[in-house]
C-alpha cells in the first residue's frame, strides 16, 4: 500500500455465469488501483463452487500479480478431498487460505468429518506445515449458532491455537463490538491480527436479508435513515459511503491492522470508502 495507508484486502465470490465473469474482471481491474494486500475468494456451502472458486483464485494471482487466498469449508468434506485441495493449491504457489467451518447445504444430512473450523485448521497444519497463512473468521457481535459470547471466544481461541495466523471478522457497524472483541481475545490470551470485515452499504434490502442471517446488527439510525431513501439509490450510495468511511477510520485509528472488503463483486462502494480513507 501507499506510505501510511492501511492494509486493505478484498473478497469475491467466483462468478457463476458468462455475464457474471465479464463483470468481475471488470471490477477485479477497478479495484486493483488501491493494491490490496490480498484477495480472498468465496467457497459454495458444501463445496458447492469448489472448481469456481478454483479457477478464480487462479485467475487473480495470474492476470494482476496479487496474492489470492481461496475460501476453504470443512462442512460436506472428507480428509481426502480437502488434502486433495490443499495439494492442489500449494502446487500453484497459493500461499493463504481463508479456513471455515461453511453452512450445510440443503438436502445434505452428513455434515462430514470435521464439524469445526478448528479442526480444519489443525488438519491443514499437519498435512502442508507452514506453507500457508491461515485466515479464520471472528465474530464481534457473537455467531450467531454460538450460545452465549464465553462459548464464542473459547471456540475462536481454539482456532488460534489449532494454528490460525489471523482472523476477519464478520461485518458490524458498531466499533466498540470489534474493540471489547480484541479486548476480551487479549484477556484469553489470544494475540493474532484480527482484521475488520467492512461490508459497504449500498441496498437496504439486502444487507438486511444478510445481517438476520450472520447476526450482524444495522443499528436502528442507520436501519432509519436507510428505510427513508426509499429506492433512492444515489442517496443510498451517498450515504453509504459516509458512514462505512466514518466506521474504517474509527476503527484504524483505534489500531485495526487493516480493512477486509466485502465487495460482493461490484467496485463503486469500496473504491468510494478507499477514495476518503487513503492519501492522495
Amino acid at each position: 500500500m501507499q506510505n501510511n495507508a492501511p492494509l486493505i484486502s478484498l473478497e469475491f465470490f467466483p462468478p457463476r455465469n458468462q455475464e457474471a465473469e465479464q463483470t468481475f474482471r471488470q471490477t477485479l481491474q477497478r479495484l486493483t488501483a488501491i493494491n490490496p494486500g490480498f484477495c480472498s475468494v468465496t467457497f459454495g456451502a458444501g463445496g458447492t463452487t469448489r472448481e469456481k472458486t478454483f479457477e478464480t483464485v487462479l485467475e487473480i494471482q495470474r492476470t494482476t500479480g496479487i496474492e489470492a487466498a481461496p475460501h476453504l469449508s470443512c462442512v460436506g468434506s472428507t480428509r481426502d478431498s480437502i488434502r486433495e485441495i490443499l495439494y492442489a493449491y500449494r502446487d500453484h504457489g497459493i500461499r493463504r487460505i481463508v479456513a471455515l467451518r461453511g453452512d450445510l447445504p440443503s438436502g445434505m444430512l452428513s455434515i462430514g468429518e470435521f464439524s469445526h473450523a478448528n479442526e480444519l485448521v489443525r488438519f491443514i497444519r499437519e498435512e502442508t506445515g507452514d506453507h500457508f497463512h491461515i485466515e479464520v473468521a471472528a465474530y464481534p457481535e457473537m455467531h450467531p449458532q454460538a450460545s452465549n459470547l464465553e462459548t464464542d471466544l473459547k471456540n475462536f481461541k481454539r482456532k488460534v491455537e489449532a494454528g490460525a495466523d489471523s482472523a476477519i471478522t464478520q461485518y458490524f457497524y458498531n466499533p466498540d463490538a470489534y474493540f471489547r472483541f480484541v479486548d476480551d481475545c487479549e484477556s484469553l490470551g489470544v494475540e493474532i491480527p484480527v482484521v475488520p470485515g467492512i461490508m459497504p452499504l449500498t441496498n437496504y434490502a439486502q444487507i438486511s436479508r444478510f445481517s438476520e442471517l450472520c447476526g450482524a446488527d444495522i443499528p436502528r439510525w442507520i436501519r432509519k435513515r436507510l428505510e427513508q431513501y426509499g429506492d433512492d439509490r444515489a442517496s443510498i450510495r451517498a450515504f453509504g459511503i459516509e458512514v462505512v468511511s466514518d466506521l474504517c477510520r474509527v476503527l484504524l485509528d483505534g489500531g485495526a491492522p487493516g480493512l477486509h472488503f466485502y465487495t460482493l463483486n461490484g467496485a463503486e462502494a469500496t473504491l468510494g470508502i478507499c477514495k476518503q480513507l487513503l492519501p492522495d
